[in-house]
Parts: C-alpha cells; sequence; structure tokens
C-alpha cells in the first residue's frame, strides 16, 4: 500500500476558495497513492493574528495558555479542509496534533518531537480514510498542548512520513524551489 503525507502551508490554505483548490489537489494525488495524510498550517497569517491578540490582553503572554491559542489555527484549517473533502464525496477526518499521536517535551513554544505513536491514523487509513493532521503541535507527556515553533507544521509532516514509512513528503509551499 503506497502512503503519502503532503503538507500545505498557510498561503495554500489562505480563503475557503484556497482549500477548495488544495481538495481536488489531495483528490488528484488519490489516484496513485492508496492511503492520504495530510498536514496543515493556519489559515493565511492566522498565526500572526493569534499571537498579536494575545500581545493586546497580555504584555507577557504565559507560554503554556499561547500554545493554547495558537494550536487553534491549525484546527480550524484541518476541519474545514475535511468538510471540503466531505463536499467533493471523499471521506477525510480531522486530527489534532495529540490524536494523531505526535509526543513532544515540554517546552511551550518550542517544543521537540520525541515520539510519533500514529496508531489513529493507520487505523484510518485502513478504513480508506484520508487524514488531515493539524501540523505544529503535539501533546507532552505531561498531556499538555505544546507547539513545535515556526515550521513545525513542515517538522510534522516529515515526522509522520518516517513514522508511516511513507513512500512520498510533499510540501506545497508558496515560495520556488520546493
Amino acid at each position: 500500500m503506497k502512503t503519502i503525507v503532503m503538507k500545505f502551508g498557510g498561503a495554500a490554505l489562505e480563503t475557503p476558495n484556497h482549500i477548495s483548490k488544495v481538495a481536488e489537489i489531495i483528490l488528484e494525488r488519490a489516484v496513485l497513492f492508496d492511503h492520504i495524510v495530510v498536514v496543515v498550517s493556519a489559515m493565511g497569517k492566522m498565526t500572526d493574528e493569534l499571537l498579536s491578540l494575545a500581545y493586546q490582553v497580555s504584555s507577557s503572554p504565559p507560554k503554556r495558555e499561547q500554545d493554547m491559542l495558537l494550536s487553534v489555527g491549525e484546527r480550524i484549517s484541518m476541519a474545514l479542509l475535511s468538510m471540503a473533502l466531505a463536499e467533493k464525496k471523499r471521506e477525510a477526518v480531522s486530527l489534532t496534533g495529540s490524536q494523531s499521536g505526535i509526543i513532544t517535551s515540554s517546552h511551550h513554544g518550542d517544543a521537540k518531537i520525541i515520539a510519533v505513536k500514529p496508531s489513529r491514523i493507520i487505523e484510518y487509513l485502513k478504513q480508506g480514510i484520508i487524514v488531515i493532521v493539524a501540523g505544529f503541535q503535539g501533546v507532552s507527556e505531561e498531556k499538555e498542548i505544546t507547539t513545535i515553533g515556526r515550521g513545525g507544521s513542515d517538522t510534522t509532516a516529515v515526522a509522520l512520513g518516517i513514522a508511516l514509512q511513507a513512500e512520498k513528503v510533499e510540501f506545497y509551499k508558496d515560495v520556488q524551489g520546493i
């Protein structure tokens, strides 16, 4: 069974129209791969906007609460993309980093991935369901939501590619050369 991990950045998910186009790209790849895992970033500049909100209410936001806030951006993207695929008659499920088995260190704002236990992902893939994963986040061994820092969705995609023994990990970026 061929597996691909596809990662879409914020620019690719900027608007609902962009999300619909991403769903089409995923469906095109589904012709070539049996199992598809998609890692998403937050839409457009949402992470920056959420961080700005944090600093509007606190001059020094607690790192734990900042992680709770910032993890919302990817959750919005994953749910909307799953809905867009459902609209196109393809079953998909969205999973947070913690639901996906991304285990991290406890360092809020710059956590490191220490293990990937993708059992839930594997179960959905066996059923032929496309899995949409919120990048940039995981859960510490203390069960705290953590973020991996800038570029964390790329890191998530690579970690999942390795854990799932994917044939391919593809990055869809708004810059040339990727």
